[in-house]
């Protein structure tokens, strides 16, 4: 039977999980193009700062396999501690779930490369904690098609929820009227929105 309670997402609520976003990882992505990839990952952590929410990232054999955190990620975390592990799955470092456990937050929101490994094996480990989990498919990517098809089904079958970056920070800002509706906006980064926002703003002069 489909679950039709509405439990949305809040600035008091979420936290954001951003998991191995490497420069290596990304070279081997093809379900997006690599710009694309950079944008929406980009546009979710300064996002999810504009509203506030905890963010904990993290990433994987940084030294020896998968190389660093690509620098416009870098940049927008500003000053976030990257978590640097050696476990696959992320929530098998210790330090890494203590940091996801002290955002306190019940709802986290998953981005990772690889989807169904990065993204999805702590996404599927927290529905199991009890916790709700997403993952902004758009902010993660993974190696083909098939396993980005396969492992959505997967992930759906384990209870994660499934979206887009944008409308998860949309969800959680929930009011246009709210002060920080703008910084967000612009951290989305829509062009389509933004050209809609100098129509009106011509028509009202």
């Amino acid at each position: 039977m489909t679950n039709r309670s509405y439990d949305p997402l809040t600035k008091d609520n979420a936290a954001v999980i951003l998991v191995d976003h490497q420069v290596n990882l990304m070279t081997g992505v093809r379900d997006y193009e690599t710009g694309e990839l950079k944008h929406n990952v980009v546009a979710l952590a300064r996002a999810a700062k504009a509203l506030g929410l905890p963010i904990v990232a993290t990433s994987t054999a940084r030294d020896t396999l998968w190389g660093p955190t690509f620098p416009e990620l870098v940049e927008a975390l500003d000053g976030i501690e990257i978590i640097d592990r050696s476990t696959v799955n992320a929530y098998d470092d210790p330090r890494v779930a203590a940091a996801i456990e002290a955002t306190g937050r019940k709802k986290l929101i998953f981005a990772g490369i690889s989807l169904e490994v990065c993204a999805g094996f702590p996404a599927m480990t927290a529905v199991a904690k009890g916790h709700d989990a997403y993952i902004a498919v758009d902010a993660s990517g993974t190696f083909s098609r098939t396993k980005h098809d396969v492992n959505l089904l997967r992930l759906q079958q384990a209870g994660v929820v499934l979206s887009d970056y944008a409308t998860l920070m949309v969800e959680v800002l929930k009011d246009n009227g709210a002060p920080e509706a703008a910084a967000v906006y612009d951290a989305l980064d829509m062009p389509w929105a933004k050209l809609v926002g100098q129509i009106v703003a011509a028509y009202a002069k």
